[in-house]
């Protein structure tokens, strides 16, 4: 894996706070972070310097993160790119279209510095990959 200065994480959350807390967590660890306040700053700074990873919020006026994560799948070039929800919505209804958008894995808020750190480093590693399917809480659809 590169250098950690040179992995740059695209953090698109409404909550700034929260959002400040995530790239602060981030720098402090290595990594190149930069917050947008919504989808559609999130979009243009995907399309105009592509992170390696992207952390997104689901509720978020504008577009939400589902919304977001389809446009992204909708172009080749930007469906390579690992996405992690972070959200406070956990009902199995939303996880599942998350992990249908190809999440790469899902935070619910509140998470503590491990978990994000954890669950980077495992998404950068695995290159977008689920390394292992994650444990949503509920039983898997056979």
């Amino acid at each position: 894996m590169p250098d950690r200065g040179t992995i740059r994480i695209l953090i698109i959350d409404d909550d700034l706070e929260f959002a400040d807390l995530l790239r602060m967590h981030l720098t402090g660890a290595g990594y190149a972070a930069e917050v947008a306040e919504d989808a559609v700053e999130g979009g243009k700074a995907l399309l105009t310097r592509p992170p390696a990873l992207v952390l997104c919020d689901i509720g978020m006026p504008y577009l939400n993160g589902l919304e977001f994560m389809s446009l992204m799948q909708a172009d080749a070039q930007l469906a390579t790119i690992p996405v992690v929800v972070v959200s406070g919505r956990n009902d199995s209804d939303t996880l599942a279209r998350a992990v249908e958008l190809g999440a790469a894995d899902f935070l619910a808020k509140p998470i503590t510095r491990e978990q994000l750190l954890q669950t980077v480093e495992a998404c950068l590693q695995a290159g977008g990959r689920r390394a292992a399917p994650p444990d949503y809480g509920f039983p898997p659809v056979v």
